[in-house]
């Protein structure tokens, strides 16, 4: 420090415009506006992979909503059946014996339906399983074969871009 010479107010650490000019950071709209503009995205392939996209989830709920269908049949008809039973079941008898039997018939005839329907079941499972399998397939080989056009395109326009940018 120099005696007699006083620091200005520019030289302090706590002057407000000082801290403003730091604070001011470069706009770099036009530059990202520039640099995107170089590299130009290919919207067709978004909207290709949104289409396919969409097609596999149709075709998935087709497939969720029949196999719930079909269960809905198949619960609502052991039900019925049950219900069926069961009025056999509870009509009066003449022999205590005839209730014994009665009872007997029914786990018989209900241990029977639940093995036929828990079959019927596992039928509408595989089925589902199998279909998911095959539409996921066939949408992977199509979201690959998306893939690879649109790959080839971004590197046909980002090389054409990096050109046109190098030529400047």
């Amino acid at each position: 420090m120099h005696i007699g010479v006083r620091n200005s107010p520019r030289d302090t650490a706590t002057d407000p415009e000082r801290f403003r000019a730091m604070a001011n950071t470069q706009d770099f709209t036009a530059v990202m506006k520039d640099m995107m503009g170089a590299f130009p995205v290919d919207t067709k392939a978004m909207e290709e992979q949104f289409k396919t996209s969409t097609t596999l989830a149709e075709k998935m709920s087709a497939v969720t909503l029949d196999a719930a269908g079909k269960s809905t049949e198949l619960s609502a008809k052991w039900a019925q059946d049950t219900l069926g039973k069961l009025q056999a079941l509870t009509a009066a008898k003449a022999e205590p014996a005839d209730y014994a039997k009665s009872v007997t018939d029914f786990a018989s005839a209900s241990a029977e339906a639940a093995a036929e329907n828990m079959a019927a079941f596992a039928e509408i499972a595989k089925k589902v399983q199998t279909e998911t399998l095959e539409l996921l397939m066939a949408a992977g080989k199509d979201m690959s074969e998306d893939m690879t056009t649109a790959a080839k395109k971004a590197t046909a326009d980002v090389t054409a871009a990096a050109k046109k940018a190098t030529s400047k």
